[in-house]
């Protein structure tokens, strides 16, 4: 059987593509979990006190914080792929050019 050349068919391009979304999610879970434990780590400092203690007051709910944008460098991982993406041939210029939108918006 002659083996086939050029573009690779349906499963050599949807393993490509479960290799790339598999990577891309342990990056994003690996940057995570750095985060959290930053998080952690800073909030288990004790803060500096700059006077005398104050004497405990009614509780004041603080306000939601507004969602953070990507980490840069989830933010770079994800357009690598996108870029990989297009030179594959997986992506359009269009579809590239909005996702990218998308993505640096947040």
């Amino acid at each position: 059987m002659p083996r086939r050349m050029g573009r690779p068919g349906l499963v050599g391009t949807m393993a490509r593509t479960a290799v790339i979304s598999g990577t891309a999610t342990a990056a994003s879970g690996s940057v995570a979990r750095r985060q959290h434990a930053k998080a952690q780590a800073t909030a288990q400092q004790p803060a500096p006190s700059s006077g005398p203690p104050m004497e405990p007051t009614a509780s004041v709910p603080t306000p939601p914080q507004p969602a953070a944008p990507p980490a840069p460098d989830t933010m770079l991982a994800e357009l690598e792929r996108l870029v990989e993406m297009k030179q594959q041939g997986l992506l359009t210029d269009d579809e590239f050019t909005a996702l990218k939108a998308r993505l640096i918006e947040g």
